[in-house]
């Protein structure tokens, strides 16, 4: 009995010991992990995974309103502000492309949604690698968003020094996010045209042609034209508005 009662003390006693350094360990790993250089983020990484989403975010909300973060000349459709890319308010004509340069007025938009996001990652990254014992010299300049097939690449003109063992120089970082917007934008153009030229487009066509696209055209009573892309696969989306060879209430087309 003696024997058996002394190996369940030693069984307690080694838990708890094994509970206590499991605790300390997990309270001490992201130190453990600086000092034994078992962290393996590095600053282009961490700079990825610090804007991906804010990026992601401004996407959507800008490519749900007609390509801009704050519409000025809109529709109101459901609780959704939606910006008129082709407009005339009269009678009988064709609208006129307000976007000309619609995938550039994107990219801006977009930069200008991200643009206090940008400047807290790269603060962050400096303080994340001062607190790992680096001398941190930080660099802030200009960046650009460029829309390209199946992607969104954000890149900085931003540069970092870190020394500590070593000296590390990254001159440059970027930021790219799987995304098929710039599929989604050409399309809209294209309608954009048909509408400018012959006041209406033909959403089937481009189904016909694009197998993965959804064009859903829903008329409004006013004359306005909301058109909804979806990419079926992934369910994006790009919608907006337009206003082209409108017919006053009661004249039937």
């Amino acid at each position: 009995m003696r024997e058996k009662r002394g190996q369940v003390t030693i069984f307690i006693i080694t838990a708890l010991v094994l509970v206590v350094v499991a605790i300390l360990f997990f309270l001490l790993y992201p130190q453990i992990k600086s000092t034994l250089g078992l962290d393996t983020k590095n600053p282009n990484q961490f700079i990825q995974d610090c804007l991906e989403e804010n990026i992601e975010i401004a996407k959507e909300k800008i490519a749900l309103q007609g390509g801009s973060a704050n519409p000025e000349h809109d529709f109101l459709y459901g609780n959704e502000k939606i910006e008129y890319l082709c407009y005339n308010e009269e009678y009988y004509q064709m609208c006129i492309v307000q976007q000309p340069l619609l995938k550039r007025h994107i990219e801006e938009e977009i930069k200008k949604e991200i643009s206090e996001d940008v400047q807290t990652c790269f603060d962050d990254l400096a303080s994340d690698f001062e607190r790992r014992g680096y001398d941190v010299s930080l660099n802030k300049g200009d960046f650009e968003i460029e829309l390209l097939p199946e992607r969104i690449v954000a890149k900085f003109d931003t540069s970092l020094t870190l020394k500590k063992d070593a000296k590390e120089e990254y001159k440059s970082f970027s930021v790219i996010v799987n995304d098929n917007l710039y599929e989604l934008i050409s399309i809209a153009n294209s309608i954009i045209s048909m509408e400018a030229k012959y006041g209406d487009s033909e959403s089937t066509v481009y189904m016909n042609y694009y197998h993965d696209l959804k064009v859903d055209k829903q008329k409004q009573s006013d004359g306005t034209t909301i058109y909804i892309l979806t990419d079926r696969n992934t369910d994006d989306k790009f919608q907006f508005a337009t206003r082209s060879l409108a017919w006053p209430p009661g004249y039937a087309i």
